[in-house]
């Protein structure tokens, strides 16, 4: 095997380790942080061979193992605007590593909806392209809305017995589904691997034009399902977006993130995780300590109270645009009333642990207006 090779399949080796260690909300992200932060570590090395032998860089002085938990928390609780632009890195002296490159896309700022691509697939075909994602790294923490856009994008692709699909060493832009046939996998000719229906290659296009690692040959007439890099990362990063503007607009409406300034609203929006229920599943529970509040993104949720007498009412249906539990940022009080969903519900919830870790103690951020303070306060005694 080449040292090329032998150097990807270390370097792979390695992503997969820190994917099953850290196990991230958001596995693109964390995939393209890995690679930026890898490639900056390499360029660093190169230039401390120019470096007097007695000099040192700051980055290998020792730091408290408490300060690298937190800021290992808090990165794991953002988003980033954008995904690291690799090309903005100072240019390696290493001239045996071939460049790898991410586009940098900013997503739109239209408040308009999207318009998205849907190439017209059979429920069968459908089915099977969800099939094939499902377990991939890069799609299974994608929620159903993302899920739908990636199907509806992929393109059908015809090939016949003898095609190349993929060359070792050439750039490549697309992420491949087999629906029918049979391809073979060649590294430095050598066949390493086959690809029968629902079998799945070049995800990592999907992330950077990096030349292919092997070549893919159709050995007979065969279907395939493609979709390219721009298009998956602009369906990322534009629902990102519009996800983000409808929370801050959420946010804004509640008394107790009133206080708030517009870039502590942003940084919210950015740790806010979605969260499904089924209908009737108990979302939470009278009685129980909060630690979450949540913002309903979809669907209905019925509110009950349970009094004294062991009868429960139902006091409210809380829509698109609601929220509830935010008291629990506040206190350890028990919840003052159990949320129960009414047919499929979509949330996005933040605990009150991430809320302190992003901008401290809820109480100081309440005293920066004394009127909004005292509503709150107020609130949480009517409750």
């Amino acid at each position: 095997m080449s040292n090329t090779n032998q150097e990807y399949t270390l370097l792979i080796n390695e992503l997969s380790k820190a994917v099953k260690q850290h196990q991230p909300d958001d596995v693109l992200q964390f995939c393209a942080t890995y690679f930026a932060k890898k490639l900056k570590e390499e360029r660093d090395e190169a230039r401390q061979e120019d470096l007097h032998p007695l000099s040192f860089s700051h980055d290998f002085l020792p730091q408290e193992d408490e300060e690298e938990e937190e800021a290992k928390e808090e990165e794991e609780d953002t988003v980033p605007d954008e995904l690291p632009t690799i090309s903005s890195l100072p240019p390696s002296k290493r001239g045996r590593r071939t460049s790898v490159s991410a586009e940098s896309l900013q997503p739109s700022q239209s408040t308009h909806d999207i318009i998205k691509i849907v190439i017209p697939k059979s429920p069968e075909q459908t089915q099977n392209i969800q099939t094939a994602i499902e377990s991939n790294f890069l799609f299974k923490h994608l929620d159903e809305e993302q899920r739908i856009d990636v199907v509806n994008a992929m393109v059908v692709k015809e090939v016949k017995a003898g095609d190349k699909v993929i060359e070792q060493g050439a750039v490549g832009d697309y992420f491949y589904i087999v629906e029918s046939g049979q391809l073979d996998c060649f590294i430095d000719g050598t066949k390493v691997t086959s690809y029968g229906p629902g079998g799945s290659f070049g995800e990592l296009a999907l992330m950077y034009n990096a030349p292919r690692a092997a070549s893919i040959v159709a050995v007979t007439d065969g279907r395939l399902y493609a979709l390219d890099r721009i298009t998956f990362r602009s369906i990322l990063m534009e629902s990102t977006a519009h996800k983000r503007r409808m929370y801050e607009r959420f946010l804004e409406e509640i008394p107790l993130f009133k206080s708030l300034k517009p870039y502590e609203r942003h940084k919210i929006a950015d740790a806010l995780e979605s969260v499904e229920f089924h209908d009737n599943e108990i979302v939470i529970q009278q009685g129980d300590v909060g630690e979450n509040f949540y913002l309903i993104e979809s669907g209905e949720a019925k509110f009950y109270k349970t009094l004294s007498d062991g009868t429960r009412h139902e006091v409210m249906v809380g829509k698109k645009g609601d929220y509830f539990g935010e008291l629990a940022l506040l206190n350890d009080e028990p919840r003052a009333a159990s949320v129960i969903a009414h047919g499929k519900l979509k949330c996005a919830t933040l605990g009150k642990k991430a809320f302190n870790r992003l901008l401290g103690p809820v109480m100081d951020i309440l005293k920066r207006n004394s009127e909004n303070y005292h509503a709150v306060l107020q609130q949480q005694v009517t409750h």
